[in-house]
């Protein structure tokens, strides 16, 4: 029985992880995002760099991980579950799933900076998208809504 519980709250802790994880990409809008007016304007893209967009660092993962770290802990003994190796197991926990929370959503990113047709130069920083491809001196949309900008094919 006390395999079956460590192993309930393993799972329930990777599907918690794996909820935290947000998509930045160009093609990705939020609930908030649709059906609201965006702002359009055009340019050409100068220059092109690779990112890391670093992953989310919520108490949820943290959490999750103390919960199994802290039951992890508890069943060292036989059973009997010892108060420290439970506190050890929970910190331990925590701190391990923390980190592969930051681990499931970083994502690879590209940093575009635009040549603006109103004379300005802006820098954006998007996810990358799979099978879309930016190149140096291509025509590009900038899509602003409620702050939020992405670039977009023209």
């Amino acid at each position: 029985m006390n395999r079956v519980l460590q192993l309930a709250a393993s799972l329930t802790a990777v599907a918690l992880l794996a909820g935290c994880a947000s998509d930045q990409s160009g093609d990705v809008y939020s609930r908030d995002e649709a059906r609201q007016v965006q702002t359009v304007r055009t340019g050409t893209i100068t220059a092109l760099r690779p990112v890391t967009i670093e992953g989310t660092k919520s108490p949820i993962g943290a959490g999750a991980g103390a919960v199994v770290g802290g039951i992890g802990g508890s069943a060292i003994g036989g059973g009997r579950g010892s108060f420290v190796t439970a506190i050890i197991g929970a910190v331990a926990g925590g701190l391990l799933g923390s980190a592969t929370e930051e681990g499931f959503t970083k994502a690879n990113g590209v940093e575009i900076t635009v040549k603006e047709d109103d004379g300005g130069s802006r820098a954006y920083v998007q996810a990358v998208n799979k099978g879309e491809i930016f190149r140096v001196g291509e025509r590009v949309r900038i899509l602003t809504v409620n702050g939020t900008s992405r670039v977009a094919p023209n």
